[in-house]
């Protein structure tokens, strides 16, 4: 009886363990939505990290996050660094690339819960008298983000979180439009 339970274990960590190996190597999360803004009322919203930690819907999960900011004021070289109490652990986002009004490129490294490194694009494209706004973040996923997908996608976290900050961004625009 013994053998048959460890023969049965050793089974399951096999299976779980293929399971794990036949996820995809790579992540990528995308949410758009046209906006009523111009790209140069959104853009600089996005292109510096002191405007971006106003509006990140990531920063609503925990009201005890601690921001620090190095580099220039925005644009390329910009980086935040954060540190979390609950749910967002710690990682700095630093600007790689910056075309105005089209395109602000981060690098996210992440520190906690788990170590990683992906990327973040916001694309900027006029429309119908407002702009597309595109947020994707996209990386390689290590084993241990294989396993975890398993259990909670990236999709269904972020995918969300992005659309809640596709409308903060919107609101975070107009705002500055009235106080100018």
């Amino acid at each position: 009886m013994i053998k048959k339970i460890l023969f049965l274990i050793v089974v399951a960590i096999v299976a779980l363990l293929v399971a794990v190996a036949v996820q995809p190597d790579r992540f990528s999360v995308q949410r758009s939505a046209v906006l009523d803004a111009s790209p140069s009322a959104l853009f600089p919203q996005v292109n510096s990290h002191r405007n971006f930690v106003k509006w990140n819907p990531f920063n609503e999960l925990d009201p005890n996050v601690r921001n620090t900011f190095a580099g220039p004021e925005s644009g390329v070289g910009a980086v935040c660094s954060w540190k979390g109490n609950g749910q967002i652990g710690a990682g700095s986002s630093t600007i790689i690339e910056s075309r105005p009004n089209e395109l602000v490129r981060l690098r996210m490294d992440w520190k906690e819960p788990m170590e990683g490194t992906s990327n973040v694009d916001f694309t900027f494209e006029p429309r119908d008298g407002g702009t597309l706004v595109t947020w994707k973040m996209y990386g390689p996923q290590t084993f241990a983000g294989k396993a975890i997908s398993l259990f909670m996608s990236a999709e269904k976290m972020c995918g969300p979180m992005f659309e809640k900050g596709l409308r903060n961004l919107e609101v975070a625009a107009r705002d500055t439009r009235i106080s100018h």
